[in-house]
């Protein structure tokens, strides 16, 4: 056998030895509990605190907001989904929400798109209707209607 082969299979036998203590020192113990997942993971994510908050908790706060958002169209959108989490908010009330502004953010939900439903969603050309002003200067997001 030529020495490079030789050569070769000591540079094999070397980088699988390494590897091989690798996997052994960086795997974990739990890895493999529950097929292909570190079996502690799910305790570990199950034992984070929540970063959300439901409707209810802002309506103790803003309940006129709540009422008027309970009459309308936008009834079974969580608050967070325009204003971003809220459990700083709920823990710190200086602490401030997101106020989307402008019409990109509207338009995620309500921009012309053949593959959404327009019983569910009421669509929009946003160039037609709004002439480039932004939606919340004519239409209020918690009373849309209007």
């Amino acid at each position: 056998m030529p020495i490079q082969v030789k050569r070769l299979l000591v540079v094999f036998a070397v980088f699988i030895g390494v590897m091989l203590g690798l996997k052994y020192f960086l795997t974990p113990e739990s890895w493999r509990e529950f097929g292909p997942y570190r079996g502690k993971a799910l305790t570990e994510i199950a034992d984070q605190e929540a970063k959300y908050v439901q409707m209810e908790t802002c309506a103790m706060c803003h309940d006129s907001i709540a009422d008027l958002k309970d009459q309308g169209l936008h009834i079974s959108i969580q608050c967070e989904i325009c204003h971003g989490p809220g459990y700083r908010h709920v823990e710190d009330e200086n602490i401030d929400m997101v106020i989307p502004e402008n019409s990109d953010f509207c338009m995620t939900c309500h921009a012309i798109n053949a593959a959404r439903s327009t019983s569910i969603i009421k669509q929009i050309d946003a160039i037609e209707h709004s002439e480039g002003e932004d939606c919340i200067s004519c239409h209020n997001p918690h009373e849309p209607w209007l």
